[in-house]
């Protein structure tokens, strides 16, 4: 069976002084209208390493500069056609990111996001309030509320949770 092709990926969980969750709002092409409320971030470019590729991601997303090293605290495998244009999936490691309450704005434009990263708008929210949510849209991963409230409940954990789609 060959190997498959899978994008790595970076993606922070910036929480502030509330246990708010910074998420972006991706407007995926396909299928038409989807829309996923997911973690900032993003690939990791060759030669990059993981905790370099994060800090520029959030550099350009959200206008977050990331001195320390953060925990890695969750890892998600998604192995899905068309999940990662031109990938066969998706390995995500994210990061736990605290910080004071901001007002998100990167070094990309809009336009930029919407045009190379597919974000439409970026969003802080309450645990509490992805749980109870009852609209069109999805979060990443589909049951964020329970690893997230873990994460706020508990701290860093001993190991890496594995996250599901």
């Amino acid at each position: 069976m060959p190997s498959l092709n899978l994008r790595h990926a970076v993606r922070a969980i910036i929480l502030d002084e509330d246990d708010r969750i910074l998420l972006c709002r991706f407007a995926l092409p396909k299928p038409a209208g989807t829309v996923v409320w997911a973690a900032p971030g993003g690939g990791i470019e060759p030669g990059e390493t993981p905790l370099a590729a994060l800090r520029r991601e959030l550099r350009e997303e959200v206008g977050l500069a990331v001195g320390t090293d953060p925990p890695h605290v969750w890892h998600q495998e998604v192995v899905a056609p068309d999940h990662a244009v031109g990938y066969d999936g998706v390995v995500n490691d994210y990061f736990l990111v605290r910080t004071a309450h901001f007002s998100p704005r990167g070094t990309l434009s809009d336009d930029q996001l919407a045009a190379t990263e597919n974000i439409s708008g970026l969003k802080w929210w309450r645990p509490r309030d992805i749980a109870a949510y009852a609209g069109p849209d999805l979060f990443s991963p589909r049951d964020l509320a329970t690893p997230l409230t873990a994460l706020i409940t508990s701290g860093v954990p001993a190991g890496l949770v594995q996250l599901g789609l």
